[in-house]
């Protein structure tokens, strides 16, 4: 089965800085199949026969701190939960010179459509949409200062998701897509 490990805190604003080979290289050493990484802010794809999700999660943090000396906290998703995530994601909600649009990935404590009431959100200036294990954010460039979803950044709420883009999520969905063949059990 294909996965994606969502690292969070990663390479972002000049903390948690960790190369993207060592994090391959950790996997890896675990024995899961066809590691890549997708751009610096801690996006792996691999295959496994494995299919407990939170045992996954437990194995691979346990491995990058080993390799990176580094806690980092991990979100590992299988293909088929990202496809219905990015398919919620409205088609013109876009990340580009007009607009910006996020997705809030969400641990599984958070998980709840209840979220989008603990939000900051500006009305007329933020629009949130809930799907299972994320809220889509979005905002006019234009508006981006007037956005209160920063006041989030540092309180316990803000530990507990990763964010990306639109663009990278639909990015991933296509990388992972192609399922790759595994080695035939022995």
């Amino acid at each position: 089965m294909t996965y994606i490990a969502f690292l969070r805190g990663v390479n972002v604003g000049g903390k948690g800085i960790v190369s993207m080979a060592a994090i391959k290289e950790a996997l890896v050493a675990l024995g899961l199949s066809d590691v890549r990484t997708y751009i610096n802010s801690g996006n792996v794809i691999f295959s496994t026969r494995a299919s407990d999700a939170q045992q996954l999660t437990a194995r691979i943090e346990k491995a990058l701190e080993q390799h990176t000396g580094m806690a980092i906290k991990v979100l590992v998703m299988d293909h088929k939960t990202l496809k219905k995530m990015v398919g919620a994601i409205p088609r013109n909600w876009v990340d580009d010179k007009t607009m910006r649009t996020y997705v809030l990935l969400l641990w599984k404590e958070l998980d709840d459509r209840r979220i989008l009431d603990r939000l900051p959100i500006k009305p007329g200036v933020d629009e949130l949409r809930y799907t299972p294990g994320a809220v889509v954010w979005r905002v006019d460039r234009e508006n981006v200062g007037r956005s209160q979803m920063n006041r989030i950044v540092g309180t316990p709420l803000y530990k507990k998701i990763s964010i990306r883009s639109a663009n990278t999520m639909r990015k991933l969905n296509e990388l992972t897509a192609t399922p790759t063949r595994l080695p035939a059990a022995d």
